[in-house]
């Protein structure tokens, strides 16, 4: 039996924060990559929701969630997390992070270690500080709209190699979204990413990494992380489980969601 997913928000004093929501059984709350939607997981919460209670928030700053009235850090990510779980009275939940969402998902590990149940990383890539200063400067300046349009196109053609085009317009209808201002979610990973690897060697929890073969390719591509830097994780929390998913993109999520859900609940099951 299919379960339905519903749409709601939440409010803070920062603004509303919109989530999806269905399914029964034990919680998991999915937090979403940069610069996309908890539209990042529509195919895996209707895999998951028979069997869990799947909760996806848009991180605020993006998707149909309000800007944050200030520039947000990492830890103001979390607090968010809390605020949401809270309000659906949920005491514990595993978490699953997708790159930006992933350090995120690590803080709320860190931070806030008796909310959480197990934790799942996925294509969460590593940069060393010259790096985190290029993603800095490129979510700070944000995207430019142009007068001729050709700002629409610049955006297709940046997951084009990779995506195909029903799944790309959901991408690009998420970036728009997000023009006119920073990206303040991605400014805070290249903040925080400089020291992260010290927060989460405080991660207790059973954790899950898992990450496409193929997901570093579109940001080495533009020169913001090296292969080198991605042995980051298994060092900082050496009793994680590691899983290559071949052929896996940095959207696999959208485009594999049925082989990517088999490690998820087989994870989640696992006493």
């Amino acid at each position: 039996m299919n379960q339905p997913i519903k749409k709601a928000f939440l409010d803070t004093e920062d603004g509303q924060i919109f989530y999806r929501i269905g399914g029964e059984g034990e919680p998991l709350l999915l937090l979403h990559m940069t610069p996309r939607s908890s539209d990042e997981f529509k195919e895996f919460m209707a895999i998951l929701a028979p069997k869990y209670r799947v909760i996806a928030m848009d991180l605020m700053g993006l998707g149909d969630s309000d800007k944050p009235p200030r520039e947000y850090s990492i830890s103001d990510y979390a607090k968010t997390v809390i605020l949401l779980l809270d309000q659906l009275g949920i005491e514990k939940c595993s978490i699953l992070g997708s790159l930006t969402g992933g350090y995120i998902a690590g803080e709320v590990a860190v931070s806030y270690s008796d909310r959480l149940n197990k934790l799942i990383l996925c294509n969460v890539h590593g940069f060393d500080a010259e790096e985190a200063e290029k993603v800095g400067k490129r979510y700070k300046q944000g995207f430019t709209i142009k007068e001729d349009g050709s700002h629409l196109m610049e955006r297709w053609l940046a997951r084009s190699n990779y995506l195909e085009a029903e799944l790309n317009h959901r991408c690009l209808i998420d970036d728009l979204k997000a023009f006119c201002g920073p990206i303040y979610t991605g400014l805070a990973v290249s903040k925080y990413c400089v020291y992260a690897q010290e927060r989460f060697k405080l991660i207790q929890c059973p954790t899950l990494v898992f990450t496409g073969t193929k997901a570093l390719e579109p940001i080495e591509k533009y020169g913001l992380a090296k292969a080198e830097n991605q042995g980051w994780l298994s060092e900082a929390i050496p009793h994680s489980k590691s899983v290559k998913i071949e052929g896996g993109t940095i959207c696999m999520i959208n485009q594999m969601p049925e082989e990517i859900s088999t490690f998820v609940i087989d994870f989640l099951d696992k006493k």
